[in-house]
């Protein structure tokens, strides 16, 4: 299962690994993702979607403006 956003498309971004002797080695910074049930009011049901942190935070602050 790829590890990316099913709301936003965010993936993991990658660079290095510096040490204090400044060796560099790559490495990957991956989302936030949770499990998130989400209620489609047009067609009437319940979608299960994989959707990072910082996505919970942005519909949930867009649902209540409404």
């Amino acid at each position: 299962m790829s590890k990316r956003c099913e709301f936003s498309g965010v993936g993991p971004s990658t660079g290095n690994n510096v040490s204090h002797s400044n060796r560099h080695t790559r490495r990957r910074w991956l989302p936030n993702l949770k499990r998130k049930r989400m209620y489609i009011p047009e067609e009437d049901k319940w979608v299960t979607m994989r959707v990072t942190a910082a996505s919970i935070k942005t519909i949930t602050k867009r649902s209540a403006a409404k």
